[in-house]
């Protein structure tokens, strides 16, 4: 029944660091306020008295990572939004024109004079002057296909060319270039909500895909729905674009190609301006608040080397011309080209706060989203649900580990007390696993401790009952005791093996919440074996060692 020290010193170091982690859970509110204040300080550079006392309210060197509290918990904001998916047909086409322009015009021998038409949204309709040429466009037009780049459409083309009338060509994306843009989407909305959220400092969000099209967002700590949705809600897609020119008529005629937009801060006037951009936001690398030579608000901003190259070429042809900054189809300068810009950096003025600047920069350098996002449904939940769900968390928590300490002592008297203080340490060590890996606490992770508290001790009873058959084959108790916990491992590792499997597919398919109690449930089965195996072992071995009992009592 011996055990090497380094055993020993390896179990009592494992216990210590995970009570070393999960210390700072007890100074919930000061730990929360030293982190916040850390990184406010971090994030500005500078620090109001206020802030750096919360900062040293706690020492640097201990650690400072706590269980985050769920959005049900805690209070929050919860979205579902809806993607508008076919927005992005629309763009590509739009952003194809000028290619499919120039491979027709170098037919125009045989296809004759070419023309953009009106057509339905997410399609590109060009007419020809001589139908007879109309196998060469479609021809040409085909030409500036690309292979779809997913398994699922391997060998299929990205375009679908077809004749629409007698002398028209009609181009839009193929079905399978459809469900490949569909999903880039998706991803790419999901990337930027995040980076948009964790830009804003929130604390542990959920942002997960519903079905094809939507996405949920849960953040808990914001204040309102109405907040987390300017937030996230803006597309903030940035473009560069020709102004054809300026007028005062919203319902003007714009032309084909030409759409007319409104200023942002001059009321009744608006702007036609060619829909296809000079340069767009997907080129931008950085974006910044600062003030203009006025000392107003206003954006710094800086391309990458194609977009510097594009802006820059702009600028030097047009000279002594408008164009337009248009940020989600609203004109928020238009200023005259004055003289050639290179470097690829620049300065958007308008109509900023200091507040609106910043949310401005922050939303630039998150990205664009690829669609409009449409909401279908915010809820703001309010901290009176997490204050009565923890308090009935806690007191569920504390009911069950009453009830189970009381029987384990019942039944097993000493023993029992052996596996109570395994179950406190069980308890302490998940919360110094869930603090050290950064995780989240909600309403069903709670109902995870509390299944754990049932399950932590099933391990001992194994133990403790086949110890008590070896004590009645008139088993010595040092033999006993070491029979009883090699003859019952088979057992706690099936049992516990299985359950954990469970799991892990709960946590592989679910989402939210289910999430959450696979997690706690699965770091309790980890803890729970490793306190019923390990350290009641040790603190047996210890006890048997310094009190030599004849016999004992299980």
């Amino acid at each position: 029944m011996q055990i090497p020290m380094w055993k020993r010193a390896l179990i009592v170091l494992v216990c210590l660091t995970a009570l070393f982690f999960a210390m700072p859970n007890l100074f919930y509110s000061r730990v929360q306020n030293h982190n916040d204040a850390v990184q406010k300080i971090t994030k500005t550079g500078t620090a109001t008295p206020a802030e750096k006392a919360q900062a040293d309210a706690w020492p640097s060197w201990l650690p400072s990572s706590i269980v985050n509290l769920g959005l049900d918990l805690r209070g929050g904001a919860y979205l579902l939004a809806e993607v508008q998916l076919s927005n992005v047909y629309t763009d590509r086409m739009n952003a194809l024109w000028p290619e499919v322009r120039d491979a027709l015009r170098s037919e125009r021998d045989t296809i004759g004079g070419i023309r953009r038409v009106q057509s339905s949204p997410g399609t590109l309709k060009v007419q020809i002057s001589k139908p007879e040429g109309m196998a060469q466009a479609i021809a040409a037009v085909k030409k500036l296909a690309t292979p779809v780049t997913t398994l699922t459409g391997v060998g299929k083309s990205d375009l679908a060319v077809t004749q629409d009338g007698d002398n028209a060509v009609l181009v839009q994306l193929s079905d399978a270039e459809k469900k490949a843009t569909d999903e880039r989407t998706m991803q790419q909305s999901l990337e930027i909500v995040r980076r948009r959220i964790d830009e804003a400092g929130t604390r542990e969000p959920t942002i997960t895909r519903q079905g094809d099209d939507r996405i949920l967002i849960e953040v808990p700590g914001i204040g309102s729905a109405a907040e987390l949705k300017k937030l996230i809600g803006t597309t903030a897609k940035l473009t560069f674009n020709q102004v054809i020119q300026q007028t005062g008529d919203k319902n003007a005629n714009a032309g084909v190609g030409n759409e007319v937009l409104p200023s942002e801060d001059q009321k009744g006037v608006y702007y036609v301006v060619n829909s296809t951009p000079v340069v767009s936001g997907n080129s931008l690398t950085d974006a910044e608040p600062a003030f203009d030579q006025n000392g107003r608000p206003a954006v710094n901003f800086r391309f990458d080397a194609s977009g510097a190259r594009k802006f820059g070429d702009y600028t030097r042809d047009h000279i002594g011309q408008p164009f337009a900054i248009v940020l989600d189809n609203k004109v928020i300068s238009a200023p005259v080209i004055q003289s050639y810009i290179g470097g690829g950096s620049g300065i958007i003025t308008g109509n900023f706060t200091i507040e609106s600047s910043t949310n401005l920069a922050v939303l630039l350098r998150a990205g664009a989203l690829p669609a409009k996002l449409t909401f279908l449904e915010e809820r703001t939940v309010g901290p009176t649900l997490g204050a009565d769900s923890i308090a009935a968390g806690k007191m569920a928590a504390l009911v069950g580990t009453i009830a189970v300490m009381i029987f384990m002592v019942a039944s097993y008297g000493m023993f029992g007390w052996i596996a109570n203080f395994a179950l406190v340490l069980n308890m302490a060590m998940m919360f110094g696993v869930l603090s050290a890996i950064g995780g989240t606490l909600t309403l069903p992770g709670i109902a995870g401790i509390v299944l754990t508290v049932g399950m932590a001790v099933d391990a001992n009873v194994l133990i403790y009952e086949r110890i008590r058959e070896e004590l009645r084959v008139a088993k010595g108790p040092a033999r006993a005791i070491e029979l009883g916990y090699e003859r019952a491992l088979s057992a706690i590792l099936d049992s516990n093996i299985t359950t954990f499997m469970t799991a892990v597919i709960l946590y592989w398919l679910g989402a939210g919440p289910v999430r959450g109690f696979a997690i706690t449930l699965g770091l309790g089965i980890l803890t729970s074996v490793f306190t019923a195996i390990y350290v009641t072992r040790l603190v047996i071995v210890i006890w048997f060692e310094r009190r030599r009992p004849k016999t004992i009592v299980v």
